[in-house]
């Protein structure tokens, strides 16, 4: 009977995971086709996983919809923290373990903030405005002792993250976690060329992100910081700026695919 009720209970968390991975895929997907929108020429915005939240909030039962993408990042945030935690993927407890599962954890909280935004917009709470978060946060931190060499570290850390995202791209390591034995030799081209493209995109925009930071705390200039809304409009701004963005753009929807294709194909291990 324990046995039986462990077993569910791994089903039931492996489930919501995968519906997690989802709901995340949807968030970058929705950013990507904004920002492809404005790169083409047909309206849309440059906006961050927040303004993506809203986007889903405006539409026809967005509340609904909202709901069920709040569900799957709460879902997103326990396998995170079950990874950090439990580590049911034996990262171990070496350096190279520990630093791995203290970044899921740090994920986790990242995204746990993003669920809790996606609460607030529901119950009518969350702002509707386009106040720029990552300078709200990186203004607390100049305030504080030592607050330059924070700031600087973490934008240090963004970039060391995009690097990172172009290793996993290029090295196609990602590919263990996936089991595609179903797929044919074509299909499986096509979800790698899909993730490799949407992990350098993420790649991209975690460089120029982390570059904001660290131009904030030489500086000691809040207003230098930004996301990813500032790092999308940075770049619809440099020479061939559409092509730029409109390229990073479809990048983040391929991200946004390959989340989903993790949903389907991923190893979850939960225990």
């Amino acid at each position: 009977m324990t046995q039986q009720l462990i077993g569910y209970r791994s089903s039931w968390m492996e489930k919501l995971a995968r519906f997690g991975y989802i709901s995340k895929g949807i968030v970058y997907s929705i950013v990507g086709l904004l920002a492809a929108q404005v790169a083409f020429g047909s309206g849309g915005r440059t906006t961050d996983t927040q303004g993506a939240l809203h986007t889903i909030v405006s539409q026809p039962f967005g509340k609904f919809l909202l709901a069920l993408v709040a569900i799957g990042l709460i879902g997103y945030v326990i396998l995170r923290f079950v990874q950090a935690i439990k580590d049911p993927e034996n990262k171990g407890t070496d350096a190279k373990g520990i630093a791995q599962r203290i970044g899921y954890a740090i994920n986790g909280l990242v995204y746990a903030g993003l669920a809790l935004s996606a609460v607030q917009i529901i119950l009518g709470s969350g702002k509707a405005g386009s106040s720029n978060s990552t300078e709200d946060w990186t203004a607390r931190l100049l305030a504080q002792p030592f607050g330059q060499w924070l700031v600087g570290t973490i934008g240090a850390f963004t970039i060391g993250l995009g690097f990172y995202q172009f290793y996993e791209a290029f090295s196609a390591k990602f590919r263990r976690q996936l089991n595609l034995t179903e797929l044919d030799d074509s299909e499986r081209k096509l979800v790698m060329g899909i993730s490799r493209f949407g992990l350098l995109a993420r790649g991209i925009v975690f460089c120029i992100i982390g570059w904001f930071l660290i131009q904030a705390a030489t500086l000691s200039d809040a207003s230098k910081a930004g996301g990813l809304d500032l790092a999308l409009q940075t770049l619809a701004q440099q020479p061939y700026g559409p092509w730029l963005l409109g390229i990073v753009a479809l990048g983040l929807i391929a991200y946004g695919i390959y989340m989903v294709i993790q949903a389907r194909y991923r190893h979850v291990m939960t225990r």
